[in-house]
């Protein structure tokens, strides 16, 4: 085993990858995020209608934590009441399946395509537009280089037992959440760890309930920049990121317990043998299954949340005569 020719080969692949999602979300958010702000501040009035944007927000973007930090900006700057941001949090959630959907589908040998279209639109383009739009293709580009990269990295583990073995340790539901939340922690991005996850599956080194289990963990994990954008911001704003924290937790506790259902429903809907299929799956009924769980909850969970992350009130100034706050 070639291990530094291993390591460097898959560093190299989840840089591009990482690299393809960074660029691939600015650009969406250079064509769609004033839209999206007007989208988001204005068809939220019902919850369903919220999920319903958040989803279409998260979709154009390309982003679910874009979008909830977006969320948690408007909702700082008075543009949305925070009971409307709780549905489009969810959105967000469904959203965000839509990339390892497309990735599950294998289009890799296509890269080198979407990489000259979009190199090309970007340098030919004569509208800001089009320059962008060229952007968008060649982020689409990169991830799919960078998935064949690291697909050819890990070829070479399919023959090494310790690592197979290891991989199957993560079948422990417990043990594959930590794992999963840990790494998308460290990369930023749940869309990375769940490309890498189905890419792993195609070459048979990641199982159906390994990958269900890191899946479940990338939502939690993706949880860390969202909270971390609302601290400092207004009360309302602080409860849309512990909102996104807590909801996320919750159905993944679910998730893991119900994980063996959950794994077998998904597989019902893919090919027989189709791994990367299957968690895609997994990935889309898991986030469906939760907004479905907790949408009809939503005055319930806004006013758990303002008891938890109370208004700031006057008191009584102190012995100095400076008004404190609590």
């Amino acid at each position: 085993m070639d291990w530094i020719k291993i390591i460097l080969s898959a560093v190299a692949g989840l840089t591009l990858f990482l690299y393809g999602v960074t660029r691939l979300s600015e650009s969406l958010q250079q064509v769609a995020s004033e839209r999206m702000k007007k989208l988001l501040a204005r068809f939220t009035a019902h919850p369903l209608a919220g999920v319903a944007t958040g989803a279409v927000a998260t979709t154009l973007l390309d982003s679910s934590s874009v979008t909830i930090i977006m969320v948690v900006a408007l909702v700082n700057a008075g543009l949305l009441p925070f009971t409307r941001a709780i549905g489009v949090i969810m959105g967000a959630n469904i959203g965000t399946t839509l990339s390892s959907q497309i990735i599950a589908f294998q289009l890799n040998e296509y890269a080198a395509i979407l990489l000259a279209i979009g190199f090309a639109g970007y340098f030919l383009g004569r509208t800001d537009l089009l320059k962008n739009l060229g952007l968008v293709l060649f982020g689409f580009g990169l991830i799919f280089f960078g998935l064949n990269v690291i697909e050819d990295a890990a070829k070479p583990l399919k023959d090494y037992e310790p690592f197979v073995a290891w991989m199957r340790g993560l079948e422990n539901p417990w043990l594959g959440v930590g794992i999963g939340a840990l790494f998308t922690v460290l990369i930023q991005s749940s869309s990375a760890t769940l490309g890498i996850v189905i890419t792993l599956a195609a070459q048979g080194l990641v199982s159906l309930p390994a990958g269900v289990a890191i899946m479940l963990g990338a939502e939690i994990g993706t949880c860390a920049d969202t909270l971390v954008a609302s601290v400092g911001r207004s009360r309302e704003a602080l409860r849309a990121g512990v909102f996104h924290l807590a909801f996320n937790v919750v159905t993944v506790l679910i998730g893991v317990t119900l994980a063996g259902p959950l794994a077998g429903l998904a597989a019902s809907f893919a090919p027989a043998g189709n791994v990367s299929r299957q968690i895609a799956n997994a990935h889309l009924l898991f986030n469906v299954g939760g907004v479905v769980a907790f949408i009809w909850f939503v005055p319930l969970i806004a006013r758990a949340l303002t008891y938890l992350v109370p208004d700031k009130r006057d008191v009584p100034a102190d012995a100095t005569g400076v008004l404190a706050k609590t």
